[in-house]
């Protein structure tokens, strides 16, 4: 995953946001604010990212997401349902119209035979009601390369969502 990837997939979902008129927001997990610092090295994407929620903890999830601790407590922190209320919760205490939201096991430890390491789950929400959920498996490719991937994805997702507005 090269640099220039992330810096063209980040374009790509300014673009498509601005033409949509689109306001995004993210809740980064496993990502750790990476989503939010891609779409910032692109000069003027203020104009675009509304705010970005790092919320590496429970704690975190519930307090500036409104994440259930129900969910965290039977699904855990890496779940598609944590993730979904995560996205949900960063639509709904932002001005965005897109959020997007990644939780996962980037490694090294910290895996499972049920939840391995390179998991990650992505939400996104849009004001208009569209709802996805993705996972993926990476594997044990590095932490690193795992966060670089989940960026990637974000970002397309992004991209997606934003392509399918209706305007």
């Amino acid at each position: 995953m090269t640099a220039d990837t992330i810096w063209d997939s980040a374009t790509r979902v300014l673009d498509a946001c601005r033409i949509h008129g689109l306001k995004v927001a993210t809740a980064e997990s496993c990502t750790g604010g990476l989503i939010a610092a891609a779409l910032t090295e692109i000069p003027g994407s203020s104009d675009v990212l509304d705010r970005g929620f790092v919320t590496y903890s429970n704690a975190a999830k519930e307090d500036m997401l409104g994440v259930p601790a129900s969910i965290l407590e039977r699904h855990g922190a890496v779940s598609r349902e944590t993730a979904d209320a995560m996205a949900a919760g960063a639509l709904a205490t932002s001005n965005a119209d897109l959020a997007i939201a990644t939780t996962g096991i980037a490694g090294p430890g910290g895996g499972s035979a049920e939840k391995p390491v390179g998991l990650v789950h992505f939400s996104a929400a849009a004001r208009d009601g569209r709802r996805l959920h993705l996972e993926r498996r990476y594997g044990d490719i590095g932490r690193s390369s795992v966060r670089a991937h989940a960026v990637v994805e974000a970002l397309a997702i992004l991209e997606s969502m934003a392509t399918d507005a209706q305007t």
